[in-house]
């Protein structure tokens, strides 16, 4: 298979039309003009382009930068680089404006805006990841479109995402998303830099992330290369893996995704698998920390494509916490599933064999019907994950 194609509208628009599921970074700059003003009218006509897709029947996640633009303004901080404080301080004033403008934009289309902050660690820890994923899931169910920033009133260099390219990845694989889209201040990542070499062209399709690929976006002290189509590339490398297809393409025009639509300049980035798929290979692929064993009606509903509930386990074997890989095995030893498991192991044997509707009454706070949930289970099948 080609690394690279100059051949990929037809095949980028197919990508677009068949996504369920569509996160889109938008960048400060895009949001917020240089004296750090709202653009409210890029922002309305955005806006119009989320409430057509939610009226498709597609889910949007926003990932948005603009709390610190925002914030400092306010503030009275000077131009140029501000210290961690000054930027938590700025973050805590601009999130009340990002998220109020985003409801303002919305609300005329009868769409809901919920604020989502993450860090860091929300996704490099398992438990945190579940709860990130769970509450995204029940949002987009209830109608809603998540705004997801970076929590800079509490994030450190030690536990920053560093850049929204790599956060939005990260949620799109988070989500289960099948798009991921960009909007960037350039319309794809291009063989040299265009401002420098007018040989240079536009890549319409990659197919995988090879040194050559990262070569085009230059190396990390390249000037521009940070924060700019080396951190792209990141993210598309992310997305991929996680079965997410990811398109490059200018958002400083009114109505982008709309015209992205239209065939619009782009470079897309092609996953090989669907996130499903991904999700479950990775799964799959983990390293397990104990072993749940069910009961034979449990064993035909996982292999039916059910969740795993509590009445049906009936043994717990070694010391896991929730978010942890589990294998999964029927009372005769048969490896049946891997999984992450929605409870540690001692809330697991204390629910097991029990109704559902007793799981409150035994933890002292409300639990979930399903011990493992389906969307965090790989059926194995000898050495194949489904």
């Amino acid at each position: 298979m080609a690394a690279v194609s100059e051949a990929s509208r037809p095949a980028g628009g197919a990508i677009l039309a068949r996504a369920r599921r569509i996160v889109v970074k938008v960048g400060s700059a895009l949001l917020v003009d240089p004296d750090g003003r709202l653009r409210e009218e890029w922002l309305a006509a955005l806006a119009e382009d989320v409430a057509r897709l939610r009226g498709q029947g597609r889910d949007v996640i926003l990932v948005s930068s603009g709390s610190i633009a925002l914030g400092r303004r306010v503030l009275g901080l000077k131009p140029g680089p501000l210290a961690l404080e000054q930027s938590q301080a700025a973050a805590a004033v601009g999130q009340i404006r990002l998220a109020r403008a985003y409801e303002s934009a919305l609300a005329p289309h009868g769409v809901i805006a919920a604020q989502v902050l993450v860090t860091l660690e929300d996704s490099e820890n398992r438990r945190r990841y579940l709860n990130s994923r769970a509450t995204i899931q029940t949002l987009l169910t209830l109608g809603a479109v998540p705004i997801v920033n970076e929590n800079d009133t509490v994030a450190t260099d030690e536990i920053r995402f560093g850049d929204n390219d790599r956060l939005a990845a990260q949620v799109a694989g988070l989500a289960g998303a099948d798009v991921l889209i960009l909007l960037s201040d350039v319309d794809g990542l291009y063989t040299a830099n265009p401002r420098q070499d007018p040989a240079a062209r536009r890549l319409d399709l990659v197919e995988e992330i090879t040194p050559a690929i990262e070569a085009m976006a230059g190396d990390a002290g390249t000037a521009g290369a940070k924060g700019g189509m080396r951190t792209k590339i990141m993210a598309a490398r992310t997305a991929m893996q996680a079965g997410c297809a990811m398109a490059i393409t200018r958002g400083d025009v009114a109505h982008p995704i709309r015209a992205l639509e239209q065939g619009a300049p782009c470079t897309w980035f092609r996953a090989a698998s669907d996130p499903a798929t991904a999700r479950k290979r990775w799964i799959a692929g983990m390293k397990p920390r104990g072993r749940i064993i069910v009961d034979d009606g449990a064993a035909r509903a996982l292999g039916q494509g059910r969740s795993l509930l509590s009445p049906g386990v009936c043994g717990i074997e070694g010391s896991f916490r929730r978010g942890d890989a589990v294998d999964i095995l029927d009372r005769t030893g048969r490896l049946l599933a891997r999984a992450l498991s929605g409870y540690d192991a001692a809330e697991m044997r204390a629910v097991m064999g029990r109704r559902s509707s007793e799981i409150a009454a035994i933890l002292g706070h409300p639990g979930r019907a399903a011990v493992v949930h389906r969307d965090d289970m790989a059926i194995l099948d000898g050495a194949r994950a489904r």
